[in-house]
């Protein structure tokens, strides 16, 4: 393959796999790559260039859906022929230089405009979220549930009396704020596992937490006005909030999590549970702090609850939600990692004043819910008490994996990464000691043995400290003490100059 301008474009872009994807396509439209071209295999180009397989892999789908490259089953990746571009998505000239509208071609909206422009630098789902297939790589990346521990006969047992006799219930609807009967599943278990006092009808089921997150913003911020997200914090909030027409505005983090402020803005975003990612826990008098903030300012504050099921020591945290006593706080849950990433099921909390025109905003897609079927088995899944019987169960096994990380981050790098304090959730997140020379090279070191995680940068809107997430619930003991090693040899290779 000839030389890229990769260096040129991975200044202009923060993601080394959208340079890559920049700098190949500019080699094909000037004939540095020309046609029929084999390229090589996504194992070959990410060492190359310092990518995951994943990664490597997204380049080459990206290439492919603009028609820049085809594929061959059994014999790789190709430049594509001009025939081959007429015939695909986009034409044979590059977006940018033919003028060509975000959206790949199409004149769009101004909505639609903000969409694209706050999704250009997102990384594909499945390259971020899942662990690189190379056969012998241990991924610290998020990589959902151990579902080799999931009670498959009793979710099957809820979706059998869901179907009904003969699939009698197949008829059945809902309203647009979703199925009755998991709304009042969902009302229980937040009584008893969150204290959280809320009704059947304050509840929205959404095909997952991010798509009530995108809806509700959209239904609270006016393009041009601000919402504050913490930083670091989940990068998909301040897209949302972009989507929206909003501005982001970083929030600053310390150890104790986000630190109120007397902020102009409509909206605030916060994980107080356990900040995402750092883990912190927001002490009470932030917590009142905030819900001063939201009644002086006439604001709202979306609560994002996204793993406080996996609690394995300490008091369980009562929510903002729990102490909102003027209808501010707006709380967010999700089932798709505590039960498996498929169950497309998230729930909002309302106060009672936007339930209504939530459920007119999710009624103009969808006037009858998706997914109704695993809505109603996962009501039933949750009366029948299977649901708190799999979570406590798994609270048990991520508890002592957890543990055991931590133990042998201690153990093996204790001076070289700092694990944050933690009782709960899924990661661990540890703070770089050494200078960010060496946190660079170290990185490049732990791919050469195998093993990868997520740097924590992919999270901050504001330069920061080094620092990285180490997922641990969809790794056994052996993996997790084989790939505590392989870091451990990773620091090793960098003292030793290599």
């Amino acid at each position: 393959m000839p030389t890229l301008a990769y260096d040129r474009y991975l200044e202009e872009h923060r993601y080394k796999y959208l340079a890559l994807y920049h700098a190949m396509r500019a080699a094909i439209l000037d004939g540095g790559l020309p046609a029929g071209a084999r390229l090589p295999p996504t194992r070959r180009l990410a060492v190359m260039f310092g990518l995951s397989r994943g990664s490597a892999a997204q380049v080459y789908d990206m290439l492919a859906a603009d028609g820049y490259v085809r594929g061959e089953t059994g014999r790789g990746t190709f430049v594509a022929g001009d025939a081959d571009r007429r015939s695909g998505a986009l034409p044979a000239g590059s977006g940018e230089e033919a003028g060509v509208s975000p959206g790949g071609g199409l004149r769009l909206s101004p909505w639609g405009q903000r969409l694209a422009a706050s999704l250009a630098g997102m990384p594909g789902v499945a390259a971020e979220a899942a662990a690189d297939p190379a056969a012998d790589l241990i991924s610290f990346r998020a990589g959902g549930a151990d579902l080799s521990q999931f009670p498959v006969a009793g979710w099957r047992r809820a979706l059998s009396d869901a179907l009904g006799a003969g699939g009698a219930e197949l008829a059945q609807t809902a309203p647009p704020q979703g199925d009755e009967g998991l709304r009042r599943a969902v009302a229980a278990h937040l009584r008893l596992a969150r204290g959280i006092s809320a009704e059947p009808s304050e509840i929205m089921i959404y095909r997952g937490s991010m798509q009530g997150i995108v809806e509700l913003t959209a239904l609270l911020l006016a393009p041009g006005e601000k919402a504050v997200t913490e930083d670091p914090g989940f990068p998909g909030i301040r897209r949302a909030v972009e989507a929206a027409g909003g501005i982001a505005v970083p929030g600053r983090v310390d150890r104790d999590g986000l630190v109120p402020g007397d902020w102009d803005a409509r909206l605030v975003f916060v994980t107080p549970a356990r900040q995402y990612p750092t883990g912190a826990v927001l002490p009470l008098s932030r917590r009142r702090r905030l819900l001063e903030w939201a009644a002086a300012a006439d604001g709202y504050i979306i609560e994002d609850d996204y793993d406080s099921e996996f609690r394995w020591s300490g008091r369980p945290i009562e929510p903002l939600k729990a102490l909102d006593r003027h209808g501010r706080v707006l709380y967010i849950g999700s089932f798709s990692t505590s039960m498996f990433p498929g169950l497309r099921i998230g729930y909002a909390v309302l106060p009672p004043a936007l339930v209504r025109p939530a459920a007119m905003a999710r009624a103009l897609p969808e006037p009858v819910p998706g997914g109704l079927l695993e809505q109603r088995a996962l009501g039933r899944f949750m009366a029948q008490g299977g649901y708190l019987r799999h979570l406590r169960r798994m609270t048990r096994l991520y508890g002592a994996r957890g543990l055991l990380l931590r133990s042998l981050l201690k153990e093996r790098l204790g001076g070289v990464w700092e694990a944050a304090p933690g009782d709960a959730g899924l990661h661990v997140y540890a703070r770089w000691l050494g200078s960010a020379e060496a946190y660079r090279r170290y990185g490049e070191a732990a791919r050469r043995r195998g093993v990868d995680y997520a740097d924590a940068a992919r999270y901050r809107m504001t330069p920061g400290e080094p620092a990285a997430c180490f997922a641990f619930a969809h790794l056994d003991e052996e993996k997790l003490i084989e790939g505590t090693e392989r870091l451990a040899l990773a620091w090793s290779d960098v003292q030793n100059g290599r």
